[in-house]
């Protein structure tokens, strides 16, 4: 059996194999309510049927001004919960977890007429607005949504949530001292806010549930933070309550998974490396690991304790299956496609 499709456990998330969809943005919410529809059901559930062990669901916003578009998932209002029960289910039934990343745009919302961010400085591209910096109060009002997002998370039945620490988004942009240029408490301890918020999360969470978070181990930027930032702001969030880390890059600066150079296959399994050891916990690696050998690899020598597909899954549905079958493994299609296997 290769090691990409053993079992993992943390807690009380049981997966059948170590391979995770990645959280991808679709940009589909068609009445702009932040409700999963039809698109996201087909799109979540044919995954599961595909044979991914771990689904996290799209960055799903904790107030409709904290959206990069109107067209993103919320998860703000009791009335949305309904339509992510249907997609969790469908999803359970074909022997998948599935779990939801909860998230705010701050400086990064573009629908928005007036972003929010730590501080009031712009993300350097024109396609974005000036941030007004939030208040003591604010940040505090802030963390309680991210708490009544993961509580009303739990009512649809996940298995899991996972936290947006990366890409530029709030959480990172208070960790990022290229963004964070407060002077109250929140800017003298630049962990406090995602501290804070895991701490809320926590709190809504049934003591089985794992909590996932999603950073960015480097910023590429100038003066941007690197590793040593990061294995430091993580081993806060660890001992705040977060038990599985996933390792990206990127969102402040030029370079990142659509930029050049250095985004060659695998290129974050270092990171995802260092901060195993520094942190000494379970991680996530992510970025162009859709190669079935690659992806082996990564288990297969300890460098990260799952693997998540992207853009790798966009292309293909069935990647767990065809993965499997390339690694030569036992592979396990539903009944009705079992013919072609």
């Amino acid at each position: 059996m290769s090691q990409l499709f053993t079992p993992f456990s943390v807690k009380n998330l049981h997966l059948k194999n170590r391979v995770v969809m990645a959280p991808m943005c679709q940009y589909s919410v068609t009445e702009k309510d932040g409700k999963p529809n039809d698109w996201h059901f087909v799109h979540y559930t044919s995954r599961a049927v595909g044979g991914a062990g771990l689904i996290l669901i799209e960055m799903t916003d904790v107030d409709p001004d904290g959206r990069i578009t109107d067209f993103d998932l919320g998860l703000w209002s009791d009335d949305q919960i309904p339509a992510f029960q249907r997609i969790i289910n469908a999803c359970h039934s074909h022997d998948a977890k599935i779990g939801i990343q909860i998230a705010h745009a701050g400086r990064k919302a573009e629908d928005t007429s007036q972003p929010v961010a730590p501080s009031a400085i712009k993300f350097p591209s024109d396609r974005y607005k000036m941030p007004r910096e939030l208040s003591t109060d604010e940040v505090k009002r802030l963390v309680e949504k991210f708490g009544q997002t993961a509580k009303r998370a739990v009512q649809t039945g996940v298995d899991t949530l996972e936290l947006h620490a990366a890409h530029g988004y709030l959480i990172h942009q208070f960790q990022s001292p290229l963004t964070n240029r407060r002077t109250d408490e929140y800017g003298q301890d630049l962990a406090r806010f995602g501290v804070e918020v895991i701490q809320a999360v926590k709190a809504e969470l049934p003591h089985s549930m794992p909590l996932l978070l999603r950073i960015s181990a480097v910023e590429y930027a100038d003066n941007g933070y690197g590793l040593e930032h990061s294995s430091a702001i993580a081993q806060q969030y660890k001992k705040a309550g977060v038990d599985v880390l996933h390792v990206s890059s990127g969102g402040e600066g030029p370079i990142g998974s659509t930029g050049r150079p250095g985004t060659s296959p695998g290129y974050q399994i270092p990171f995802a490396r260092t901060l195993k050891q520094a942190v000494e916990t379970p991680v996530i690696a992510v970025g162009m690991l859709e190669e079935p050998a690659l992806a082996e690899s990564v288990i297969a020598n300890g460098d990260a304790d799952l693997v998540a597909i992207a853009r790798g899954m966009l292309r293909d549905p069935y990647w767990s299956l065809h993965a499997a079958r390339a690694l030569k493994d036992t592979v396990e299609p539903p009944q009705q496609y079992a013919r072609a296997f």
